[in-house]
This record gives C-alpha cells, sequence and structure tokens, in this order.
C-alpha cells in the first residue's frame, strides 16, 4: 500500500542533497572540531558554515547562531539560560496558553524555583490580545516569548507589534519559530526579535539538531555543564554531520521559498474548500488567512478522533491529532482548549500538514477516505 503524509509539523523526510551534504562529516571528515589538527579544523570549518548559512536567511550575524540538539533545547536554553543569567533584573516573564510544551514546561520549571510567568489568553483563532500583552507587563518583566506560528493551528501571531511592545519597554523578545521556519521568512532585525529557536527535522533537515539565535550583547547562561563549545552557550562535542544537513536544508528551503510555499497554501486551500463541501459537522480551527501555509486542523462531530486516526492509516494516510511531542496525552489539546474549543470537538480534531512530497492526487485520496469514513459513522 502506498504511504501518503499529511503530518510535515510533526516531522519532515530529509531531503537526499542534504544526506548527501552530511555523509562525508560520517566517515572521510570524522574529526572532532575542537581538535587543532586538519580534521578537527574542517569540522569546525563545516559547523561555521552552516552558521553563516542559518544567519543569511535570519538576517543575523553569524556569531548569533548557537548550534543545540533540537526546538526544546532551544526554547529551555533561552529561556532558563536568560532568566538565570538576568534574575537580578527582575523574575517576570510574559508568555501565551498555546505556546509548546517547551516553552510551557520551562517556565513552569521557572515558576517553581521562584520566577513569576503571566499566561496570556487568546482568542477564537488563536491570536494574543496585543494590549493585554501591554498591560501585563510590569518593573520586573524580562522577557517575552510568544510563539511565531502555532503548530496545532498553524495561527501566526503578530510577531512585527510584539517585538515593538518589547523594544519600546526594553524586553527581550524570545519566540519559538520551530514551525515558522521554512515557511515565513523571518527578519530578525524588522521584528525586533532577540532570540529563536529552531529545529531542523521541520524543513528536511535530520532530527536531532536545532539551533539558537541570540542577539549579540544579550547575555544567556548556559544550562548544560562540560566543555566550552558553542562560544561556552552550549556544552557538549558538536555533532558535525547534523549540523552540516541543517546548514545546507535552511539554504535549499529558502532558495525555493516562494514556489513551495505557494504549492503548500494551494493544497491546503482545495483541501478546506473541498472538506466544508464534502464533510458534515466539521470546524476549522485557526485562522483562514494569518496561517501557515501547509495547515489545516479540522474537528469533527460525529466521530471519535481516535478512531479517525486508526482508520485513515489503515488507509495508508499519516496525519494527526494535534503536537506529535503530546499524542501519549489523554488530555484535550490545551491549544484548542485554550481558542474555545469544547472537549468533546478537541478530541475529535485531525491535523493535515502539507509538504513538499505531496500531490493534489494525493489530498483527492485523503478528502474520498474521509468522506467515506465519516459518512459511515453518520
Amino acid at each position: 500500500m502506498k504511504i501518503r503524509y499529511f503530518d510535515h509539523a510533526a516531522t519532515t523526510p530529509v531531503r537526499e542533497e542534504v544526506i548527501k551534504e552530511m555523509l562525508p562529516y560520517f566517515g572521510v571528515e570524522y574529526g572532532n572540531p575542537s581538535t587543532m589538527y586538519s580534521l578537527g579544523r574542517n569540522a569546525k570549518r563545516a559547523i561555521n558554515n552552516s552558521r553563516k548559512q542559518v544567519a543569511r536567511t535570519l538576517n543575523s550575524k553569524t556569531r548569533e547562531i548557537y548550534f543545540t540538539s533540537c526546538g526544546s533545547e532551544s526554547d529551555n536554553l533561552a529561556i532558563k539560560g536568560f532568566a538565570y543569567a538576568n534574575k537580578d533584573k527582575g523574575n517576570h516573564i510574559i508568555t501565551s496558553k498555546i505556546e509548546h510544551h517547551a516553552v510551557l514546561d520551562t517556565c513552569k520549571t521557572l515558576e517553581r524555583q521562584g520566577f513569576r510567568v503571566t499566561y496570556l489568553n487568546v482568542d477564537k483563532n488563536g491570536f494574543i490580545n496585543l494590549q493585554e500583552l501591554a498591560n501585563a507587563i510590569n518593573e520586573d518583566t524580562i522577557l517575552i516569548s510568544i510563539m511565531f506560528a502555532n503548530n496545532e493551528i498553524g495561527t501566526i501571531e503578530p510577531m512585527e507589534e510584539i517585538g515593538l511592545i518589547a523594544k519600546k519597554n526594553n524586553i527581550v523578545f524570545h519566540t519559538d519559530a520551530v514551525q515558522a521556519i521554512g515557511n515565513i521568512k523571518i527578519n530578525v532585525q524588522k521584528l525586533n526579535i532577540d532570540m529563536l529557536s529552531l529545529s531542523g527535522h521541520k524543513f528536511y533537515a535530520p532530527k536531532g539538531v536545532g539551533a539558537l539565535y541570540v542577539r549579540e550583547g544579550i547575555e544567556i547562561e548556559k544550562i548544560q555543564d562540560g566543555g566550552e563549545q558553542e562560544d561556552n552557550k552550549r556544552a557538549g562535542t558538536e555533532n558535525v554531520a547534523e549540523i552540516v544537513g541543517l546548514g545546507k536544508a535552511i539554504e535549499l528551503i529558502y532558495n525555493e521559498y516562494d514556489e513551495y510555499n505557494k504549492k503548500l497554501k494551494t493544497l491546503r486551500d482545495y483541501f478546506i474548500s473541498e472538506a466544508k463541501k464534502r464533510l458534515d459537522g466539521i470546524r476549522i480551527n485557526g485562522d483562514l488567512e494569518k496561517r501557515l501555509p501547509g495547515n489545516a486542523n479540522i474537528s469533527f462531530e460525529n466521530i471519535i478522533g481516535g478512531e479517525l486516526l486508526f482508520r485513515l492509516d489503515e488507509n495508508g494516510i499519516c496525519a494527526s491529532a494535534g503536537s506529535a511531542c503530546s499524542t501519549s496525552n489523554p488530555m484535550p489539546s490545551h491549544v484548542l482548549t485554550a481558542i474555545g474549543v469544547e472537549a468533546r470537538l478537541a478530541e475529535n480534531t485531525l491535523r493535515v500538514s502539507f509538504g513538499m512530497d505531496n500531490k493534489k492526487e494525493d489530498v483527492d485520496y485523503l478528502l474520498d477516505k474521509l468522506e467515506g469514513i465519516i459518512n459511515t459513522n453518520m
């Protein structure tokens, strides 16, 4: 049976060009980048080239990019690292109720250590209220952390406005851009973003490698002890091959940005339009305009979400109920709950996220199977 993959928000396949770029660093160029001989210098040079590739896509300085193991580590390093290094300046952090758990759980940890956190509400489409953000700021506020685009419903937050509020109040602004990279052109200078987290496996690089942008002059405390790698911000021997893969992947995706995202938006709009026509008792979650180009999130009245996913899988269709990081959590999605979706509907939700391997005939197949499953259960 042919597998049709519609879960690119969870992960993406590694591109052949990326694998080819990585291969020498598994064997021939195996040096430790902290060593001084030529093998080590070659590895260090490859890492720095990847650093340049990431910096170019964000319009940052090369020395402002630090490599990590994933988006979650980048979020932890940004938020904890900044909080620990700047606790003498204040202990208040502002975030939103729909953040990824890498941000929410990090903030919960900091609360147990004496920091105070404000969790902003969102409206029915997942947008924070900018006035509520401004009102939440006080003399102890040191950090605002708002995700660029939501991983479940695809809503893109008003980054430029948030950045201006943070800058006006002399507060550092961090964003979890794990879902946004590759789908949105991001200029950290224009948007006044001070720290940004990303993860390679969301844009056709391998799992197990991420990066963190930290604006020059911002102090963060490393949270993993050991060596002095990554300018003494992140201890541990660098994963050279995967860092090379991340650099190549981010360069490729931005070279193809317009064509790639036009394709995703076309597939997404077609899927949502046809779903509205062919499927009864559905709710489209998230804003229909300011959303990730490949994201569609639908709640169903007439079928249990787990059963729907199982029956789709029987037909060779890979999709999800929401964040892959929360698959084992029996509770309704905190994102859907925050936007006002009742628990019953939240549990019966399908997230479809398109990628470069999808074609219109794949979407038609998905729609046909959904229609058959939904009609059978009515």
